[in-house]
């Protein structure tokens, strides 16, 4: 039977039951079937060169092991998600995945053919039809690819996804190669495997006195069961060392606003350049409004208080004080972040002086104070068509943008 849903309020409805459907030939999954995920996260990660297992390692907020769980827990298909679990690792697991709806865990063995075959075990009082095995150092599952595992499960029991090898492949021996390896009919073979659990478990009973096989399906090879393939996907990566696991980007946006009043004298210094004409600013240190609304913004990213928390207006140390050592002190803050000033963006508002003669000797003052390249430094200027207090030319502002990257 197939629904034709036409209302445009029910076209999620419509992708959701899409799940449920093979595209190529219409054919209607079996939707009473118990379909289990089993997520291996027993290892201790001797490779990855941390003291923190990789599985509990974060990655852009989360553990891996959150990232690697969470998309069979949301997926429509999917009754439960059993995880095995090494000795010892009970608090970095319940403090990875507080508040999941998961199956009470399993502990592994020595190996991982050891630690699949207790979940298994585990899994067994749940008569599961089909069960899909994946690794918790693969963090980045896709709805898609589970959908072809499973749908492949209609006709098969065994079910992998894999990569085409791209690379050419040399056998060697001491350094020497030997031959040139055929690569049209090789494949990288990546998790989650899929199969029929009767036959899974069958197969890890018959073979628990060897627990060698690296992974499941090899068990279904040496038991003359064939094994599907399926297209994997090129992002569904294995962390295994620490340089797989991609560092997070903590990217912060902070923005300042100066503000001084225009006052009789000569000049004016802005964005650390000084423009004789027939005013000055009014302030306690030289009144420089760009790089105070700089100085703000790049505190404000970091979020480390104000200008004037820093530099008191009260303290006669910074009477007419060159403004340059503010953002300085604002730059060094960043750094000792560990951070990185990637993009500066001010406006002056005000009648006069005129900028644009100046705007890149500006650019490269600012440039030069925080040591970044003057392509990362934009200076602008606008009138406000002679209204508020810039329009009647009491004073001068300045609204500044940073951008710093930290970690």
């Amino acid at each position: 039977m197939v629904y034709v849903l036409t209302s445009h309020k029910r076209l999620y409805s419509l992708k959701k039951a899409l799940t449920f459907f093979d595209l190529k030939n219409m054919s209607v999954h079996n939707q009473n079937r118990k379909i289990f995920a089993l997520i291996v996260a027993g290892g201790q990660g001797n490779r990855f060169g941390s003291e923190l297992p990789k599985q509990y390692c974060q990655l852009n907020g989360k553990t891996v092991i959150d990232h690697a769980i969470t998309p069979f827990l949301n997926h429509t298909a999917i009754t439960g998600v059993q995880v095995v679990i090494g000795k010892g690792t009970e608090s970095l697991y319940e403090s990875s995945l507080q508040g999941l709806n998961l199956l009470p865990v399993a502990y592994g063995g020595t190996t991982r053919q050891e630690s699949v075959f207790r979940g298994l075990e585990a899994l067994k009082a749940h008569k599961p039809d089909l069960v899909l095995i994946h690794d918790a150092a693969r963090p980045y599952i896709t709805d898609a690819l589970i959908n072809r595992v499973v749908h492949s499960l209609d006709h098969a029991k065994a079910c992998i996804p894999v990569i085409s090898v791209t690379d050419t492949i040399k056998r060697t021996e001491n350094n020497i190669v030997k031959e040139t390896i055929d690569r049209s009919t090789l494949r990288r073979v990546q998790t989650p495997q899929g199969f029929c659990f009767s036959t899974i478990f069958s197969l890890h009973q018959q073979f628990s006195d060897n627990p060698t096989f690296t992974d499941d399906a090899l068990l279904c090879e040496a038991g003359g069961i064939p094994v599907h393939c399926v297209d994997g996907e090129e992002e569904n990566i294995k962390i295994t060392v620490t340089k797989d696991l991609p560092k997070m980007i903590d990217i912060r946006v902070g923005n300042g606003i100066d503000v001084h009043q225009i006052g009789p004298g000569d000049g004016v210094t802005l964005f650390g350049v000084y423009i004789p004409c027939g005013f000055s600013l009014i302030g306690h240190s030289d009144a420089d409004v760009g790089l105070h609304s700089i100085t703000d913004a790049l505190l404000g990213a970091i979020a480390d208080a104000d200008i004037g928390y820093h530099f008191s207006p009260k303290d006669e140390r910074w009477r007419g004080a060159d403004s340059e050592q503010f953002l300085k002190h604002a730059a060094d803050k960043v750094r000792t972040m560990g951070g990185k000033i990637n993009h500066i963006d001010a406006t002056l508002m005000g009648e006069k002086p005129k900028v644009s003669p100046l705007r890149d000797q500006m650019r490269q003052r600012v440039a030069e104070i925080l040591e970044i390249d003057i392509r990362r430094v934009s200076i602008k200027a606008t009138t406000t068509e002679k209204l508020g207090f810039c329009g009647r030319e009491e004073g001068l502002a300045v609204l500044a943008n940073a951008t710093v990257i930290l970690g």
